[in-house]
């Protein structure tokens, strides 16, 4: 076994142990959820025991994780940077470990449309907090004012705008695959409707 086994191996006992513990789970609890003898779950704890694949996938799954996210070691691209948007005021970074999410940042200077016919709807879910001054959310027919650190969630089926309400506002959402290319194609639209410089 190499050193980088060993690392490999120690890592995984630990994160067994870890995931076990911050779940609230016994080692009996565990043991019965992976089908396997209490002190034999103890024994690769503790490293006393061979870490087995068969065992790993079993511990894996009554975890309520995955075996990749058991033994994954990557951590070099930990930091990304953001792609940036000057025409639209935005900033975007993809969420690596689920891909399709994104994560957005933009600041907003003008109010939400006060015609219902430019409101957007699309497949998908959006989350987002703003991060200063007050945005309107318009919803449906429904309108809801969001204060610094509030947040709110909602489908991206029901009709939807977003805009600032007496001053800048600047906002972090989250978008799923499909609101992220509703909001592209929306953006792309808009750019196609502004007259040439």
């Amino acid at each position: 076994m190499t050193q980088d086994d060993g690392d490999l191996d120690s890592l995984v006992r630990k994160r067994v142990r870890a995931l076990r513990v911050a779940q609230g789970l016994s080692l009996e609890e565990l043991a019965t959820r992976a089908k396997v003898s209490q002190s034999t779950l103890s024994r690769i704890e503790n490293g006393q025991r061979r870490l087995a694949l068969d065992q790993l996938v079993t511990l894996a799954r009554a975890l309520d994780t995955s075996l990749d996210q058991l033994v994954e070691t990557a951590t070099d691209d930990v930091v990304s940077n953001p792609t940036i948007d000057g025409a639209h005021g935005l900033m975007r970074w993809p969420l690596k470990a689920e891909p399709g999410m994104t994560v957005v940042r933009q600041r907003m200077t003008n109010p939400p449309p006060d015609n219902p016919a430019r409101m957007r709807a699309h497949p998908g879910r959006e989350w987002l907090v703003v991060l200063s001054g007050t945005a309107v959310l318009l919803l449906g027919d429904r309108r809801f004012r969001i204060e610094t650190n509030q947040a709110a969630e909602f489908p991206t089926m029901l009709p939807h705008a977003i805009g600032a309400e007496g001053g800048p506002c600047e906002i972090l959402g989250i978008f799923d695959g499909d609101a992220r290319r509703g909001h592209q194609r929306g953006e792309d639209a808009a750019q196609a409707r502004r007259p040439a410089p």
